[in-house]
C-alpha cells in the first residue's frame, strides 16, 4: 500500500468513529429526555390521599 491509500483509510476510519459517536450522543440525549418525561408523568400521577382510608361495612 502506498501512503496516500493509508491516509485515505485512516480518514475514513476517523469519520466512521465520529459518526458513531455522534449517533450515540443523540441516542443518549433522546433516552435522557424520555426518562425525564416518564419521571414527570409519574410524579403527576401520584395521589397523596389515595389509600389513606379504608371503608369497612359490617
Amino acid at each position: 500500500m502506498d501512503i496516500a491509500a493509508v491516509s485515505v483509510l485512516m480518514k475514513q476510519q476517523q469519520l466512521i468513529q465520529q459518526v458513531g459517536l455522534s449517533v450515540m450522543k443523540k441516542a443518549m440525549s433522546s433516552t435522557e429526555t424520555s426518562t425525564e418525561a416518564l419521571i414527570k408523568m409519574m410524579e403527576q400521577s401520584v395521589q397523596p390521599n389515595l389509600g389513606q382510608n379504608i371503608d369497612i361495612k359490617i
